[in-house]
């Protein structure tokens, strides 16, 4: 799977953009602030109707424009069209597939699987478990077709739940209603997890070993509550705690992916450039895995590929993008610092972001 045509119009500082990138490799390269994030930004928001940089779409939306509006299209038999438009005066995006209009969001992030390595990736070491469990649940929603299912109306149940017990005086019927909802959907999304990671951890552990081999590294799914008891048993347990607490303490909401070495969590101990490539060979496994078992492949968008990583790891992690034969998109200031990691076979584009009269970044082909 891969974009064949890309055209955008009103984000940030990029002037208006029609481009045809390459299957395989394009290289977006310019100084600072030119523009260069601001493509794999469009992409994102094309394929996931969100940034990776603000909250709120509306400051994606140039400076003085009315709207911001992004259109690709993906390779097949036919072609499969894909436009997402932001007035800045609305709210709501307006989400096109297939010519179609009124598509909702899963449907197109279905259509354009995606995968981010930036700065802010580290968030998967580092930060809270809602970032890993959002990786963990891209990857079940896209080999497992009900997860979505079980997943909305898991949200559902929690979210009533947790009213319930702000609101002081509950009777254990009005609980058990949401409860046993919970139960159901939630037991079905553990299933569905631990399914998928039964068949993505020897893909991440062969990924980081082609990457740096790290001795007792280890990569564990943790489902949210104690694996010795039913969800059911759980929650009746628990319900004058959560109630104290305002919230439910336990359940497929608070699944988590733990990245140890040794004893400790991995953060704690790798360096940078070893964080990044414990990221890296999360994020690229994913793809793996989505290719082996789905037969698709995802888009991969690098941000400053090269910041951290020495030629060699460099070298390495490009012949992994290479043998996965997928689309990517790389950032870099420098257009040499990755002009002799590729194969001769591999198709490469580059595209060069520099500033116009009118302080926009403008793109232009280089090679």
């Amino acid at each position: 799977m891969s974009l064949t045509q890309l055209n955008f119009q009103g984000i940030r500082n990029l002037a208006a953009v029609e481009l045809a990138p390459s299957p395989h490799v394009n290289l977006i390269h310019g100084a600072n602030g030119s523009g260069k994030t601001t493509l794999l930004e469009g992409i994102h928001i094309l394929g996931m109707g969100r940034s990776f940089r603000t909250r709120q779409l509306k400051h994606a939306i140039q400076f003085e424009a009315p709207a911001m509006t992004l259109y690709g299209r993906l390779a097949g038999d036919p072609e499969v069209a894909l436009g997402v438009r932001r007035l800045r005066a609305e709210r709501e995006l307006e989400l096109r597939l297939k010519g179609q209009k009124g598509v909702r969001l899963a449907e197109l992030v279905d259509a354009m699987p995606l995968q981010l390595i930036n700065p802010d990736a580290f968030r998967l070491l580092e930060g809270s478990p809602a970032g890993r469990r959002e990786f963990m649940d891209w990857g079940v929603f896209h080999v497992k077709h009900d997860f979505l299912h079980a997943w909305k109306r898991a949200r559902r149940a929690v979210k009533h739940r947790n009213a319930l017990l702000r609101r002081g005086r509950i009777t254990d019927a009005e609980i058990a209603v949401w409860e046993q909802e919970l139960c159901e959907s939630g037991e079905r999304m553990d299933a569905l997890r631990h399914t998928w990671f039964s068949a993505f951890l020897p893909v991440f552990e062969q990924t980081l070993e082609r990457l740096l081999p790290i001795e007792g590294l280890t990569l564990r799914y943790a489902r949210g509550w104690d694996v010795k008891r039913s969800l059911a048993d759980v929650l009746k347990a628990s319900r004058a705690s959560d109630q104290q607490m305002g919230f439910t303490q336990q359940g497929p909401q608070r699944a988590d992916l733990r990245i140890r070495l040794g004893k400790q969590p991995a953060i704690e101990v790798l360096s940078r450039g070893q964080q990044k490539l414990v990221v890296s060979a999360l994020k690229l496994a994913q793809g793996r895995l989505l290719e082996s078992s789905a037969k698709r492949q995802c888009i991969y968008l690098i941000d400053d590929l090269p910041a951290e990583l020495d030629f060699e790891h460099r070298k390495l992690f490009c012949a992994l993008l290479e043998e996965m034969q997928c689309q990517v998109f790389i950032t870099s200031v420098d257009p040499d610092v990755l002009s002799d990691v590729w194969q001769p076979a591999t198709q490469i584009r580059m595209f060069h972001v520099k500033h116009d009269e009118q302080g926009l970044g403008r793109l232009a082909p280089t090679g």
